[in-house]
């Protein structure tokens, strides 16, 4: 073979190796969004009161955040090929028996260990992809792709989600990460590079232990805020017990010899700063999907077809931002692009908040220019922030980048969506998110 021919051979098992770690990444969010616009179909199917609603929609992103960052630091120890592997397996499984469930504890129990599965598969897919793109330079075009794929998946989701309950049932939404997941599990001996185990670094199970459970608590208490006064022991007892192990986990972190996340990672200036854009970003995504579908469909009895139709604009300037991102950074750079697409979202979170929810206003005139700036901000950010956050990890830190990556998507739809909704209207909560993603604009366009 000439050499011509071994480097197209060499890109193009590249460009599959991406699509195939691509597909998981943008399946793992679809999944989290899958049962949103289904579950009060689900609520009636199984007789359930709005806490057992609440708890079912939150129960596979709250072992998702718990998870990740222990499941970054499996990838680094283990090699991110076998983590991957492991990770679908669970999930391929978890996946199965969610649409089996007869009832609400076996379909929480599902749910459950699907984000389990997908805390583990999510950092070893970033840990793959820096092995399949190990240059400095191929690596950052990479994840300026990737950084999209997460709004992609909630707004397939979302999407999806409604025509298939609508046409078929609620259950056969998992056919999805069911079907990816056996096709990634049989594909990845062939198109993915094996990675060295990381021997030398511990596990740091006491800083893991305080993590997941601290996560997992403090996030619980905010989410059920929906249901439950801020003053009830609900809220309290799991948001100060979760808040105490996550500052026990920060003092730990400085004492350990060699952390689950070691301080210094965060405090870089742009990483941090990027990580608060991905959270507010994914944020905003969430609360806008949740807020206009029950506006449309109590204010303006609109079905769940008409409903998924009305996002068709949002999913197209969601992909044509998103393949417009990747040569901007390139051009621009990471910083600005971010800097650009928050400003963007912000100002589509603002249309959005005073003119979308009014039931008298036309839906092109009202809804559409929000739905269409929102998601052209919101990717551009994203592509951008995942640039700058992943900039200058090792390649022994990329389950580390990852797992903080993962932490920050799941963040900004658990407990920043949790704490802006208890705001008033919904109308507030979608103007506070779009003044936030304003201010992480300027603070990113000064930071050099």
């Amino acid at each position: 073979m000439t050499g011509k021919g071994a480097a197209r051979g060499a890109t193009m098992r590249h460009r599959c190796a991406f699509v195939l770690l691509g597909s998981v990444q943008t399946t793992l969010i679809f999944t989290l969004a899958a049962i949103s616009v289904p579950l009060s179909r689900i609520g009636r199917e199984f007789d359930l009161e709005r806490a057992d609603l609440i708890l079912l929609s939150s129960a596979y992103g709250l072992t998702f955040a718990g998870l990740v960052l222990f499941g970054g630091r499996l990838a680094d120890r283990y090699g991110g090929r076998r983590a991957l592997t492991a990770g679908l397996v669970l999930f391929a499984a978890a996946s199965a028996a969610a649409p089996l469930a007869p009832g609400i504890g076996a379909l929480l129990a599902a749910r459950f260990a699907q984000g389990a599965g997908a805390a583990l598969v999510a950092p070893a897919a970033m840990a793959v992809l820096r092995a399949v793109f190990p240059s400095r330079a191929a690596y950052g075009r990479a994840m300026a792709t990737w950084g999209g794929l997460s709004v992609l998946g909630a707004t397939a989701g979302n999407l999806l989600s409604g025509v298939i309950s609508a046409l078929l049932s609620w259950r056969w939404t998992f056919a999805v990460p069911l079907v990816v997941a056996i096709a990634a599990l049989a594909l990845t001996p062939r198109l993915l590079p094996d990675t060295a185990p990381n021997r030398g670094r511990t596990l740091d199970l006491p800083g893991a232990l305080l993590a997941t459970v601290g996560i997992t608590l403090a996030s619980y208490g905010l989410v059920v805020t929906d249901a439950q006064p801020w003053s009830s022991a609900g809220v309290l007892v799991p948001l100060l017990g979760g808040t105490a192990l996550l500052v026990a986990f920060w003092y730990a972190e400085h004492r350990a010899r060699d952390p689950l996340l070691p301080p210094r990672f965060l405090l870089d200036r742009r990483r941090a700063l990027a990580l608060t854009a991905i959270a507010l970003s994914a944020c905003g995504t969430a609360m806008t999907f949740v807020v206009l579908s029950l506006h449309l469909q109590q204010a303006r009895d609109w079905s769940q077809l008409q409903t998924s139709a009305a996002f068709v604009p949002f999913a197209v300037a969601l992909i044509a931002s998103g393949r417009a991102a990747g040569p901007l950074i390139g051009r621009y750079g990471a910083g600005a692009v971010t800097a650009v697409g928050l400003g963007t979202g912000a100002a589509g979170l603002a249309l959005l908040a005073f003119t979308g929810l009014d039931a008298h206003t036309w839906y092109a005139c009202g809804l559409l220019p929000g739905l269409v700036l929102l998601p052209a901000g919101t990717a551009a950010s994203f592509a951008g922030a995942a640039v700058l956050a992943t900039e200058g990890v090792s390649q022994q830190q990329t389950g580390l980048a990852g797992g903080v990556l993962n932490t920050a998507m799941e963040f900004g739809p658990t407990v920043l969506f949790a704490v802006l909704l208890t705001l008033g209207s919904d109308a507030s909560s979608l103007a506070a998110t779009g003044a936030a993603l304003a201010v992480v604009a300027l603070l990113n366009h000064r930071t050099k």
